[in-house]
């Protein structure tokens, strides 16, 4: 997929609903790029394996998503303290 190849080392990308949603199964696995979840996201990964699934960890499309090492999450209680 060409947007994710687009995407600079360091970038932090906000993944929206739809064909955005699928950028983070083509990032190049030796690029660091921070991508957030309009549910609150930060460090999002790829989908999961069938069958890895995590129906708590879920992008802004409510697919299933992976957590990078240095996720970070926010709620709408955390956000407005």
């Amino acid at each position: 997929m060409r947007v994710a190849r687009d995407i600079p080392e360091g970038a932090y990308v906000n993944l929206g609903i739809g064909l955005p949603t699928l950028v983070a199964n083509h990032l190049p696995k030796d690029r660091e790029v921070f991508l957030h979840s309009e549910n609150g996201l930060l460090g999002m990964g790829p989908a999961p394996a069938p069958g890895d699934e995590d129906y708590d960890l879920i992008n802004a499309g409510k697919q299933p998503v992976t957590l990078l090492p240095a996720v970070r999450t926010s709620t709408t209680l955390t956000a407005s303290r």
